[in-house]
């Protein structure tokens, strides 16, 4: 069967600033789910699947988590993950928008997080218009 991705979070991964391992984890979380997102796999075994450690899969676990790509069931229920329905795959386009307009106004009731993107205190350096130069090493 042919699944419909959600793309409202795909335009930003770029912007979440995922470590390699969390990039490789959510790939095997988005192969391995079920349509509406839920993934019924361990974390060990995702992230043997990807090539990563049990410490490595706790970790890149950990950040899918913080951003809310990942989401736990509230009784944590072990080898249970659902993806964010912005990023889930559905049987088809009436689900997917049913999906993503129920996901909206859970967001607007503070049910459902929003996909974190970090926010930094300081905007990255602006390239400097002076060339640089050579200095003398100290010595």
């Amino acid at each position: 069967m042919m699944l419909i991705q959600a793309s409202a979070g795909f335009g930003m991964l770029y912007r979440l600033d995922l470590t390699k391992g969390a990039q490789d984890l959510l790939s095997a979380l988005i192969e391995r789910q079920a349509p509406g997102g839920e993934v019924n796999a361990s974390q060990a075994e995702l992230g043997a699947r990807v090539g990563l450690s049990r410490n490595s899969a706790n970790t890149a676990m950990a950040l899918l988590e913080s951003r809310g790509l990942v989401l736990r069931p509230e009784g944590r229920k072990y080898r249970t993950y659902y993806l964010h329905p912005y990023i889930a795959s559905y049987a088809s386009q009436e689900e997917l928008e049913e999906a993503v307009h129920d996901a909206a106004e859970r967001i607007e009731d503070g049910e459902l997080p929003e996909i974190a993107v970090p926010m930094y205190e300081t905007a990255p350096p602006k390239r400097s218009s002076t060339p640089l130069r050579a200095v003398r090493a100290a010595g």
